[in-house]
């Protein structure tokens, strides 16, 4: 038995993976969370004979921890967590943990916007193509439960920059920065430059053997690079051909050149419709290109991906009204993305749990495209602050029942009611997915 005490703080999919790995590596492993822990959770750690308790942190049992692996969504302003650091204990993350224990290649993804899109899209590519991979991170099983329990030669990794916040040791072999634009402020002290560096951790640990993909066009990312020495090569992507891009789009096609290759299909034989969807594209094209995938497996998984639900999923048309589900859109820009594919007027659904947001983003979007909003939310007044006077039809709703009916009423034959809700659900709904789903529960029973 290993006599290192592992702590870990919050005990949902990452705490828990983070215990069974700790469990299996011999450690002395203890779960303590504030809230109330999920059945399925508690019947891992009893799988396992790890001890738990739900509903609070008992001081004495969590500082005495040799290590403390703590769940991204808890801050580090948190006073246990400030009273651990004071103390000197090491705080890290999942996925630094299931790091140490691993040699597969580690293919991670990270921006603001279309990160679920683009890691899909990967794993989708390298598991037709045959290979031993797993999906974690922000979706799939997490990283830790997979390296104790399975045995893949790849991982596709999703990664929200607070669990890049206490990564150090991790490397990527294959990093991908798709975007970076202002999220999370609130968790940054609504400094930009802090939420950059945690994007820009995905690069840490690189070397000259490992690849960088990046969008060509970001500003932000292009001035952090002015600043940075990365190891690693570099594969930028954009739109049509610049310069450096390693993969663009050029007489209808798509065009992917690695060091000793270049792929090429049909740009309209992409699964997923819209700008941001081919840089999602072309993002998972480079990898699998790095990856030496057969051509043809990477043209025909690129062809046949099904798309992510409640990012821009088609729910239904009613009486020539067709209802979008974007609950993914949970920041200003994901919302701007699916304001730019609509080609119809837009009525459109607002409103959540604010992080700070700017909603000058859409404004010129708003103007051009939507006839009414819907704000749904328990707090709307951010919100009439901005956009009342700018559009003709503004109207609250206090449920998602509510929001439906009141967009339908609002819309004619020929419009598109768009849930894209700019902010985190946290208000009226458990989840973006909870949002989701009653969205269209509520569409289906127009």
């Amino acid at each position: 038995m290993n006599t290192q005490k592992i702590v870990i703080l919050g005990a949902g999919e990452s705490g828990a993976g983070a215990a069974v790995l700790a469990k299996v590596k011999g450690y002395d492993v203890f779960v303590s969370d504030m809230s109330n822990i999920k059945e399925k959770y508690k019947k891992i750690l009893d799988e396992y004979n790890i001890a738990w308790e739900e509903g609070q942190h008992t001081a004495h049992l969590i500082m005495d921890a040799d290590e403390v692996i703590k769940s991204p969504g808890i801050p580090d302003t948190a006073p246990l967590i400030v009273a651990l650091k004071e103390k000197g204990t090491s705080i890290i993350s999942e996925i630094e943990f299931a790091g140490r224990y691993t040699d597969a290649r580690m293919i991670c993804i990270t921006g603001s916007n279309g990160k679920t899109t683009t890691t899909l899209l990967t794993y989708h590519i390298l598991k037709s193509a045959g290979l031993r991979v797993g999906l974690a991170g922000n979706v799939g099983q997490s990283l830790a439960y997979q390296v104790a329990t399975c045995d893949y030669d790849y991982y596709v990794v999703e990664l929200s920059s607070f669990q890049l916040d206490n990564m150090y040791d991790f490397k990527a072999d294959i990093a991908v920065l798709l975007n970076i634009t202002p999220d999370h402020m609130d968790r940054y002290d609504h400094k930009m430059e802090n939420y950059i560096d945690a994007k820009f951790r995905i690069t840490r640990n690189q070397t000259a053997d490992d690849a960088f993909i990046y969008w060509n066009d970001d500003p932000v990312i292009n001035e952090k690079l002015q600043s940075m020495h990365l190891q690693s090569q570099v594969y930028p992507f954009s739109e049509s051909p610049e310069v450096q891009s390693r993969a663009y789009t050029e007489d209808n096609k798509v065009v992917i050149k690695t060091n000793d290759d270049t792929f090429v299909m049909e740009e309209n034989e992409l699964a997923l419709p819209g700008r941001h969807n081919l840089y999602n594209s072309l993002a998972a094209g480079i990898s699998a290109n790095l990856l030496h995938i057969e051509k043809e497996d990477i043209r025909r998984a690129l062809s046949d991906f099904q798309a992510v639900e409640h990012r821009l999923e088609p729910v239904a048309t009613v009486r020539g009204v067709r209802f979008i589900n974007d609950s993914k859109a949970t920041n200003v820009n994901s919302c701007w993305y699916a304001l730019e594919s609509m080609t119809t007027p837009v009525v459109l659904i607002l409103g959540g749990k604010d992080k700070g947001n700017d909603y000058s983003e859409i404004e010129q979007l708003v103007h051009d495209k939507v006839k009414a909003i819907v704000c749904m939310g328990i707090d709307n007044s951010k919100l009439h602050a901005f956009f009342d006077g700018k559009v003709a039809h503004i109207v609250d709703a206090g449920s998602m029942q509510e929001a439906v009916a009141l967009a339908y009423e609002a819309a004619q034959p020929g419009d598109t009611v768009l849930l894209s809700p700019c902010c985190a659900s946290f208000d009226l709904f458990t989840s973006y997915e909870d949002r989701g789903k009653q969205f269209k529960e509520y569409v289906r029973k127009l």
